[in-house]
């Protein structure tokens, strides 16, 4: 079961890939997409747009209008379109496959060490990707409009799923003394769900400052990727669902962790690195809620306050993990 764990991890991410270049198809030649729109504009057209986006348009010399029949609409072909959209069908269909691999490594990770499979880092962080994953595929079944940013989800699962295959990997094994504990299924379970969805909600909240940067006319990187993204209001109301979503799972396993803490060694704070990195983020995802809910803060500013907070998580997951020495230490490397 080991040796099929470790099997299906690179099949998973292998997985991932193929549906990333299928999104990656369908958002750069969708009938929707700014490839596709400025490849079938007419000459004058793209020089009005290039005017409006800040760039003067060469003067023309007057000329008298010539009896000629009508300009022809500028229409997308529907064949590119027809075909990107069925990138992007397949490109989900992908993700299923790349997710049901994904479980499969859990699964048989569990059945081959005895126990539930996130004791260490690499299980952890294999569980949460996993969690990202079911995440993106519900939001799609609900609001397949927002098929485009697979290719930003995929991307993101590739990198942690790759990073976890590569460098934190562990060899199969019991728990430690200490993690043996029915603590261990409800603290770390609800810490790597809400890990996992504040994973996606990171996402949206990434786009959405891009688009606005973009609407406002910036033009160096990143800003050029936000003429293919959906509105900005659109991913603004996501990162704001997604995220009042996972807080409140996110406090409760701050919040198991400490009566596991008290019950494992006596007291419920005792500034364990991993203890004072988790409030931070709790800390953080409160300051984001709470500027969201003020009319008075722009909805960019309480969106920077959601990218900052998902950089703690990512300190807490795997900074501390190698750096700091504390009660926490089970991550499993070096």
């Amino acid at each position: 079961m080991a040796e099929l764990s470790n099997q299906l991890l690179p099949v998973a991410v292998l997985a991932y890939l193929a549906a990333m270049v299928g999104y990656l198809m369908e958002y750069s030649f969708g009938g929707r997409g700014a490839v596709a729109r400025t490849a079938v504009r007419p000459p004058r057209e793209r020089e009005l747009v290039g005017t409006a986006a800040g760039r003067v348009a060469p003067p023309t010399a007057p000329t008298s209008p010539a009896p000629t029949s009508p300009a022809p609409t500028a229409t997308i072909p529907s064949k590119p379109a027809g075909r990107a959209v069925v990138f992007g069908r397949i490109a989900v269909g992908l993700t299923v496959v790349a997710a049901l691999a994904h479980a499969g490594v859990l699964v048989t990770r569990g059945l081959a060490a005895g126990r539930v499979p996130w004791g260490n880092m690499y299980e952890f962080v294999v569980a949460l990707s996993l969690v990202a994953a079911v995440a993106w595929l519900v939001l799609l079944i609900g609001r397949p409009t927002l098929r485009l940013l697979g290719l930003f989800v995929t991307l993101a699962l590739v990198l942690v799923l790759g990073f976890a295959g590569m460098v934190l990997y562990t060899e199969a094994a019991p728990l430690v003394p200490a993690l043996n504990s029915y603590w261990l299924k409800i603290h770390v379970s609800a810490a790597a769900t809400a890990s996992g969805l504040l994973l996606i909600a990171f996402v949206p909240a990434a786009l959405f400052l891009i688009r606005t940067g973009y609407d406002a006319g910036k033009r160096r990187f990143p800003y050029p990727i936000g003429a293919k993204l959906p509105a900005a209001e659109s991913l603004e109301r996501l990162t704001f669902r997604l995220h009042a979503f996972a807080f409140p799972i996110w406090t409760f396993a701050v919040i198991c962790g400490a009566i596991w803490a008290e019950a494992a060694w006596g007291r419920y704070w005792g500034w364990d690195p991993k203890e004072i990195w988790s409030f931070i983020s709790w800390v953080a995802y409160a300051a984001y809620l709470h500027a969201r809910a003020t009319p008075s803060v722009k909805r960019t500013t309480a969106t920077w306050f959601a990218v900052a907070a998902w950089g703690t998580m990512l300190i807490n997951l795997y900074v501390i993990n190698f750096v700091a020495v504390g009660l926490h230490s089970y991550a499993g490397v070096e």
